[in-house]
């Protein structure tokens, strides 16, 4: 207090301590939100749970008052009406509830804070600081001081920022990147598109319907929602009819948005990736596109234009539905279209996770007019990998960086691993080798070796130096280990003509001049497609057999070598043992007198 005391009279001093609140609270156990906060002069105890810690919210607009728990809909705020009252949590959708913290939605209205609570104060270090000040000396401690206003004193950059409330599912999402209680979200019923989102889009009637088809550029088939645009596309075909007969027919439009396309080398032509993407769009289901985006919400590549056209198609009073699979980056999607036009928005929860957003989320004040823009839940497909694993494993297959590839030459009878979750096998080859592309996430390892030792890798390798599946126990909670066969043709070496896909994983891009007959195999359910090349580029630099060097490999040789000497440890220890307890051998003396 020795640089304020340079500069105010006691009194001064006095009056501005006076609005400054060091009250605290004790939280016991989650109790309602009408009931008052507890004495000021308790301290918070140590086993006060994280979980309900929160940092600066406004508080405007919200209710201190109970929420009940009620039976979960994941309706979200689609309307007035869809919540029954219930206040939703603007991060995810779910409804929100203060009474059991057991349950989904639960949530905690933060300890109210002052505006000056964090007042900016100048620190000097210590030894610069003199015993007895200057002014102090002087006289000069109860010196008339111009008054001034308290708000000047708070450091413009400090300033609270207005935040939503949220449950503490989100808040957990949003600062650890995790759910703090998994069982929590076993309570969550199945979101059913078909009623919930559905039958909205075929509606005969009603405001005009936009679909935002957002798909992930790095899992273009395992995350494409085949059974939405075959609907959509119905949907268009009858209510066109319909139209040009002169009855009522809501015609919706379908926008395909291409996301996460940073993670893509920057040398492919924009051109020929929008044509790859209408070609497999349309052999998905999706027949009746309305226009193609390209976008980066992390760089915000391709978002103005994207916001652009979906302002004039949408009208002043239509509604734009944001549908994809889990982790397609529709959340993502949508922060960044709220930056780009400026408007005040709620912050949806963005989270390397999969299944983040809970219940239809509308968002205000993003559109002009009337115009209104849901995040809905995302569509689980079981075809998908990266439902099986588990988040340490999800880490490890997921693409957050630009994608480089490796590249094999590969003879008859070589296989390829990645990691423990798919192996490609070279059966019958017309010419005398090919080249495979490995595009996937560079902390996957990778083995190249004879087929006929795969049976032996499946058994030595698989959970140690071959991650994901992490541990041997998990290999069998994967499922039943199954083939598929694909007979694929190509006519040059320089570049990759094919792709085998496995679906929330990556894929294998061939490139030969011939025939071949390929053996995939992977866990029954996962999705496997053949396709044409995404990326025809190859790496110059070739991979060599064994396994590729990476963390995961030598932590496992490591600890794979450490069992072995411990082993030796331990039958040379025992060998000593059995040779001591043992008889001690007559020598040829004693066996002589002894005759």
């Amino acid at each position: 207090m020795i640089v304020v005391r340079r500069s105010f009279s006691p009194l001064k001093l006095k009056k501005l301590l006076q609005p400054v609140s060091f009250s605290t609270y004790t939280y016991t156990k989650p109790v309602s939100n009408s009931l008052s906060l507890a004495s000021p002069t308790q301290s918070p105890p140590k086993t006060l749970n994280p979980l309900f810690f929160f940092r600066p919210f406004s508080s405007e607009s919200l209710n201190i008052q109970s929420f009940p728990v009620k039976p979960i809909c994941r309706d979200g705020n689609y309307d007035d009406s869809s919540s029954q009252g219930l206040p939703v949590c603007p991060g995810c959708g779910v409804q929100m509830q203060d009474s059991d913290p057991k349950q989904p939605g639960f949530f905690v209205v933060p300890t109210p804070k002052t505006p000056n609570y964090k007042l900016h104060i100048h620190k000097n270090p210590v030894f610069d600081e003199p015993e007895i000040s200057d002014s102090l000396k002087k006289g000069l401690l109860n010196e008339t001081v111009e008054p001034q206003d308290v708000e000047n004193l708070e450091n413009p950059d400090q300033k609270l920022t207005e935040k939503p409330l949220v449950c503490a599912r989100c808040h957990n999402l949003r600062h650890y990147g995790k759910v703090k209680d998994p069982s929590v979200e076993n309570l969550l019923p199945d979101f059913d598109f078909d009623h919930t989102v559905g039958r909205r889009l075929i509606s005969i009637s009603g405001a005009r319907t936009l679909v935002l088809m957002v798909v992930d550029a790095s899992d273009f088939d395992g995350s494409f929602p085949r059974k939405v645009a075959k609907l959509v596309s119905k949907t268009i075909d009858e209510n066109s009819r319909s139209w040009k007969e002169g009855k009522s027919g809501n015609v919706p439009r379908i926008v395909l948005v291409v996301t996460k396309i940073d993670l893509l080398p920057s040398s492919l032509s924009p051109t020929r990736l929008e044509h790859w993407v209408r070609t497999r769009a349309r052999e998905s289901g999706a027949s009746k596109l309305t226009s193609v985006h390209l976008v980066s919400a992390v760089r915000n590549w391709g978002v103005k234009n994207l916001v652009d056209d979906v302002v004039e198609l949408v009208g002043s009073r239509g509604h734009v539905w944001a549908i994809g699979a889990q982790n397609a980056g529709k959340s993502t999607l949508i922060n960044a279209i709220g930056k780009c036009i400026g408007g005040k928005v709620s912050h949806l929860t963005e989270a390397p996770v999969p299944g983040t957003t809970l219940g239809i989320v509308r968002v205000e004040g993003m559109l002009p007019g009337n115009a209104k823009l849901f995040d809905t839940p995302g569509l689980l497909h079981p075809h998908q990998i990266t439902t099986r694993l588990t988040r340490e494993e999800q880490k490890l297959v997921c693409m957050s960086k630009e994608l480089k590839p490796r590249t094999y030459r590969i003879k008859v009878g070589h296989s390829i691993h990645i990691g423990g979750l798919v192996r490609l096998d070279i059966e019958e080859l017309s010419t005398d080798s090919l080249y495979v592309t490995v595009w996937a996430s560079p902390l996957l390892p990778l083995h190249m070796g004879r087929t006929e030792n795969a049976s032996t890798m499946l058994e030595e390798h698989f959970g140690r130096q071959l991650q994901p599946p992490i541990g041997e126990e998990q290999v069998e909670k994967l499922g039943k280990w199954v083939r598929k066969e694909f007979q694929v043709s190509g006519n040059c070496w320089d570049t990759s003509c094919v792709d085998i896909a496995a679906a929330g994983l990556g894929w294998f891009a061939i490139g030969l001049r011939g025939e071949a007959l390929l053996g995939v195999w992977t866990y029954d359910g996962v999705d496997i497609v053949s396709r044409n090349a995404l990326l025809p580029q190859r790496s110059h630099n070739f991979e060599v057999a064994g396994f590729t060097v990476s963390k995961i490999v030598s932590t496992a040789d490591r600890a794979s070598n450490k069992k072995r000497k411990d082993e030796k440890k331990r039958k040379a220890s025992d060998s000593i043992a059995v040779a001591a307890d043992a008889p001690p051998a007559l020598t040829v003396d004693a066996a002589a007198s002894s005759c």
